[in-house]
């Protein structure tokens, strides 16, 4: 029988919008992390020029998209050895279906962690298992997530941790995919990918990227694989076989926002400007930032249930995500997205100061 996938989580958050929203001056959405700054116009421009599209896109992707995707992953990440490249119709998709494609029967995943890892292996009807950062104490397992930056906590890896990562896949020939779709966005940390690691090994290794805050490409669903080529050679038959390619003007898009490095910079300034507005404002109401030195995210507590939070949060219209929703090791803890304009995060502090 199927195992019964769990309730979308954010539909319980329902009842706390709906008393952000009573605030007198609205609601503030703090809870998703979903882009609000505009797509950078040279992108938009690029995609409208591929508007024209009548024939079907290669799911392999555009020879220039292979191409800047290959060198982004030199330049950037530090890939070597020989490695293959797949574009994606954004990350998640890979996240929910990579299990099913590779047939897994046992998947590693974060504590802590974005639920559609523990989904993609309810999909397949594979066993999910919680584990810890500590790669010495995993147990077998066909596939393990690991997630750095992470979301929700933007806990970075170290390079001592990455290593003992890689170290367990080759102890047990099992595959080792590691979610790196916020390395753009460091603050007080410094992110490694697990493609700077291999020693040119990329043997059951890969490495997921996405646009969609990097480039502020949410709507557009781009992202890609890199790594281990015959793995990703039976992901692309499966994807061949079932259709998921991505459109062909949105390939375009990819390949000119992956060769320009400064719209990343300016991006990452405005995440992290809003962090630095945000978090004195929560301390001095009485919560404690963790980790939170990359990514999009401040992770945060007053000791109290995640749920005490939420609701004390969204009586001053600021929703929040309960860190339940990232598994039981974040019951105490809540998730606020810098994902909102300069103006909603400045009327944010003001309420938590008032």
């Amino acid at each position: 029988m199927r195992q019964h996938l769990p309730d979308f989580p954010w539909d319980a958050l329902a009842p706390f919008g709906d008393l952000a929203r009573a605030h007198a001056d609205g609601m503030i959405d703090l809870s998703q992390g979903t882009p609000v700054d505009s797509t950078p116009e040279f992108i938009q421009q690029v995609f409208r020029d591929a508007s024209n599209s009548p024939s079907y896109p290669l799911t392999t992707g555009t020879p220039e998209l292979r191409s800047a995707i290959r060198k982004w992953a030199i330049d950037r990440l530090g890939a070597t050895g020989e490695f293959d490249v797949l574009p994606l119709i954004g990350s998640k998709e890979l996240v929910a279906w990579l299990p099913t494609i590779l047939e897994s029967q046992k998947v590693l995943i974060p504590e802590i962690a974005y639920p559609t890892y523990h989904v993609g292996a309810l999909i397949a009807q594979a066993q999910s298992i919680p584990v810890g950062i500590d790669a010495t104490q995993w147990p077998s397992a066909d596939l393990a997530w690991i997630n750095s930056p992470s979301n929700p906590t933007g806990r970075v890896h170290s390079i001592n941790e990455l290593q003992a990562c890689l170290q367990w896949s080759r102890n047990h020939d099992s595959i080792l995919v590691s979610d790196e779709c916020y390395i753009e966005f460091d603050h007080t940390a410094q992110s490694f990918s697990i493609l700077s690691q291999t020693k040119d090994n990329n043997k059951n290794i890969l490495a997921v990227h996405s646009l969609s805050k990097r480039s502020s490409m949410a709507g557009y669903r781009a992202g890609f694989i890199i790594g281990d080529s015959a793995l990703i050679s039976q992901i692309r038959e499966f994807r061949k076989h079932s259709g998921m390619m991505v459109v062909l003007p949105v390939q375009k898009a990819m390949t000119i926002a992956l060769g320009d490095d400064r719209h990343v910079s300016e991006q990452r300034a405005r995440y992290n400007n809003r962090r630095e507005a945000l978090r004195p404002a929560l301390e001095l109401c009485g919560f404690r930032i963790e980790f939170s030195n990359s990514g999009l995210y401040l992770w945060c507590t007053r000791n109290e249930d995640a749920w005490t939070s939420v609701e004390w949060l969204a009586a001053r219209g600021i929703l929040a995500t309960p860190g339940s929703f990232y598994g039981s090791a974040g019951s105490r803890y809540i998730r606020l997205a810098m994902t909102a304009t300069d103006i909603q995060i400045k009327a944010a502090v003001a309420r938590l100061m008032a």
